[in-house]
């Protein structure tokens, strides 16, 4: 259940519901917005959607050379290696969430990319069944291949994942059994005449991050300049595009942030509804996440201005609603920063204690966050969607 009966958490579902369905206290004049404002915007924010998307790729290509080099000499340095450029290719990721939700190219390959939470017993052995998974049923799977992986995801149930980052992700590091750390996966895992089935798990890999790599490049030539593709429908109509932004900046503030990865866990405290749950990572997933979010709004991101951001056409309309809003997205980046790693300890704790605590507060910033891209949407003439589907 996203959101709890007693409110006690959250009250996303009422309060949003509600500031999407009053009628909006402000004029709305979609005309007064200059065109050539909103169809600036449009551009600058495609070509940071493909300049971004073309950092996943490229990410994506060195964490295959690593994968590539750890398979051919498995060591723990070679598995080193893997690890760091898979955390280092998944922050890009992780930023360019924003950029779901929005009915883009993402949305087609997005299951293929980044599906979760998943049954790591449909892919690999597991403490309690050594010979579970695709690696271990030669007789069901005798050929792992690109394609086969692909047509058995999601097969049969919706944890059932075999590809994306989560599957490279539990290849590398093996189960969370670790309560203060990450998983601990052995390199002999992928040793042949060590490991059990080590070189299937081997093709497993190998062929579970090229998927990622031809993934995530099909997305970026989506976005790529001077191309027929979605990046020329995006920029032709500037009022739409703009909708999208916003769209993509609130579901994923109140739907995917706020509900899915952190009121979830809050409420069941189950360490399996812990996003990046093998490697430890999930604060760097959410950090990243609010980092795309305030790029879309701000046109700046990591120090580099690329644009004017949502913001300065919101700003033209409602300079303190921008101003209250910049603000939010403070508090809210502060607030993510405050969650102690790793995330699956902190949300087992003491309700008063940091980690808990913590987590509250980074929820009620995001309710924050969400009710203002609410106002804000209204304000520019937009009614936005709290969640996908809406």
């Amino acid at each position: 259940m996203l959101f709890s009966a007693d409110r006690k958490v959250i009250g996303f579902a009422t309060l949003l519901c509600a500031v999407a369905a009053a009628p909006s206290p402000f004029p709305i004049d979609r005309a007064g917005d200059p065109a050539s404002d909103l169809a600036g915007l449009a551009q600058s924010h495609a070509a940071w959607a493909y300049g971004l998307y073309t950092e996943c790729a490229r990410g994506a290509v060195q964490l295959q050379e690593s994968v590539t080099k750890f398979v051919a000499q498995p060591d723990p340095q070679s598995l080193d290696a893997a690890r760091k450029a898979w955390i280092s290719a998944r922050r890009a990721y992780c930023t360019s969430e924003v950029l779901r939700f929005s009915d883009g190219p993402i949305e087609e390959l997005e299951p293929l990319l980044n599906s979760w939470p998943i049954d790591e017993a449909y892919i690999d052995a597991v403490a309690d069944d050594p010979t579970s998974g695709i690696v271990n049923d030669a007789t069901r799977y005798p050929n792992i291949a690109e394609t086969v992986l692909v047509l058995a995801n999601e097969r049969g149930g919706e944890a059932n994942v075999s590809v994306g980052w989560h599957a490279i992700e539990f290849l590398l590091w093996g189960q969370d059994l670790d309560p203060g750390g990450p998983g601990d996966r052995s390199p002999t895992d992928y040793v042949v005449g060590v490991g059990r089935n080590a070189a299937r798990r081997a093709q497993y890999l190998t062929a579970v991050t090229s998927l990622l790599v031809k993934d995530l490049q099909t997305v970026a030539n989506a976005w790529a300049p001077d191309a027929d593709d979605y990046r020329r429908k995006f920029t032709a109509d500037p009022s739409t595009a703009t909708r999208k932004m916003l769209t993509g900046c609130i579901v994923l503030t109140a739907f995917e942030l706020g509900g899915e990865r952190l009121t979830v866990a809050y409420e069941t405290r189950d360490q399996e509804q812990e996003h990046s749950c093998f490697s430890d990572t999930t604060h760097l997933d959410l950090q990243a996440n609010q980092a795309g979010i305030a790029a879309v709004l701000t046109g700046e991101r990591d120090g580099h201005r690329f644009g004017p951001g949502v913001l300065a056409s919101l700003r033209a309309k409602d300079a303190t609603l921008a101003s209250d809003l910049e603000k939010s997205l403070a508090r809210t980046t502060t607030a993510l920063r405050a969650i102690p790693p790793p995330f699956d300890a902190a949300l087992v704790g003491d309700d008063d204690g940091p980690g808990r605590t913590s987590i509250r507060a980074a929820i009620e910033a995001l309710e924050r966050q969400a009710e203002l891209l609410a106002i804000a949407g209204a304000v520019m003439g937009f009614q936005l969607p709290l969640s996908p589907g809406d």
